[in-house]
């Protein structure tokens, strides 16, 4: 028997209890302080986790209030843009060409040639979309093609030779400072078909599109299969559109640059079935939002209402939405008088233009 267990033999009995209590209070003390010290780590991680979150995002947290629109804020908007009458300060013709060096005119305006001859169109994937099926081949003469979406600086002379209105985000009909050379938005089907006209193009069919971004292999992306975000603005990796000529590893078999993501581009044609499609007939039917009763409208509600009028097809994502919607043949679709800051167009023409 050791000094410590002959000393406790000798203890009276509320000797023993008081020390039982000693011991259990300390235990229990250790177990608090181990419990309090691993929640202080975590809410020290998590402090550190939420600064490095915020730190990434694009723009302050305060005012997160200003970044957020509610859908068909922006469609109300341009609505109430489209229909005035007068327009605040614009750009003069000899304003406008100064916004940019010549050499930098030049390459804007540059167009790629994409030759005749067949591709794949569409995909048979179980996991795309029914209207982007089936796979088929379509064979196209050779056309043109813009290297670069339209931009700010080139919608500017646009406006200036026209008198056309400005997009909804450009405040007293100026561009907004550092985005010369995003690609434009707030932009309709109505406005991009317009400038197309003026510059002495069109917009590219959908079919044109298609091939300009993937080529005759059937790649899923312009670079290939895979999908790679380092390649593209695509899902908030940037908050914004971004300058036409950043990504040149996202650039197509042709050398096209902003075949996927950036923004969604307007092409020429109406929105419908491939042949052979499986996809129902209601979904290619244009719908816009009609408040039907009383009752909604105290609720702020509205329904889908089938309208006489065709969407048009949009394709190659944005910096806005999934990455897998900036596949190249991905169909999106809108009605030909909306508008948003992630549609925007580039023109095409034939191949002897």
């Amino acid at each position: 028997m050791n000094t410590s267990q002959k000393n406790s033999h000798f203890l009276n009995p509320l000797e023993r209890k008081r020390r039982k209590r000693f011991l259990s209070a300390t235990f229990i003390t250790c177990i608090v302080l181990v419990m309090v010290g691993g929640s202080l780590h975590v809410v020290k991680l998590g402090a550190i986790r939420m600064d490095e979150m915020r730190s990434l995002a694009t723009y302050n947290l305060k005012e997160e209030a200003a970044h957020i629109r509610a859908a068909g804020e922006d469609i109300a908007l341009h609505a109430q843009n489209e229909y005035q009458t007068k327009h605040n300060a614009k750009y003069t013709v000899s304003e406008a060409e100064s916004l940019l060096p010549k050499e930098r005119w030049q390459e804007l305006e540059t167009t790629v040639l994409i030759p005749g001859g067949p591709f794949l169109m569409g995909t048979n994937l179980d996991s795309a979309n029914l209207t982007d099926r089936p796979q088929h081949t379509v064979n196209l003469p050779a056309y043109r093609i813009d290297k670069y979406l339209v931009t700010n600086a080139q919608y500017a002379r646009f406006i200036a030779g026209t008198g056309h209105r400005p997009p909804l985000d450009w405040k007293d009909g100026k561009i907004p400072d550092g985005t010369l050379l995003h690609p434009v938005t707030m932009v309709n089907w109505y406005d991009a078909a317009a400038y197309a006209k003026w510059a002495g193009k069109r917009l590219p069919t959908e079919a044109e599109w298609e091939k300009a971004a993937r080529g005759t292999d059937g790649r899923r992306w312009p670079w290939g299969n895979t999908m790679e975000p380092t390649r593209l603005n695509t899902y908030y990796n940037k908050g914004s559109a971004t300058d036409v000529n950043i990504y040149t590893n996202g650039v197509s078999p042709y050398g096209v640059f902003d075949m996927a993501g950036n923004v969604n581009e307007w092409t020429e044609d109406n929105f419908l079935p491939y042949k052979g499609s499986d996809a129902a007939a209601d979904i290619f039917k244009g719908k816009v939002a009609r408040v039907l009763s009383s009752e909604d409208r105290s609720m702020k509600v509205s329904d889908l209402v089938t309208v006489d009028r065709r969407y048009k097809v949009m394709r190659g994502g944005s910096w806005k939405g999934d990455p897998f919607s900036t596949a190249t043949y991905h169909r999106d679709n809108a009605l030909p008088n909306l508008a948003s800051d992630f549609y925007g167009f580039r023109c095409a023409s034939s191949a002897s233009k």
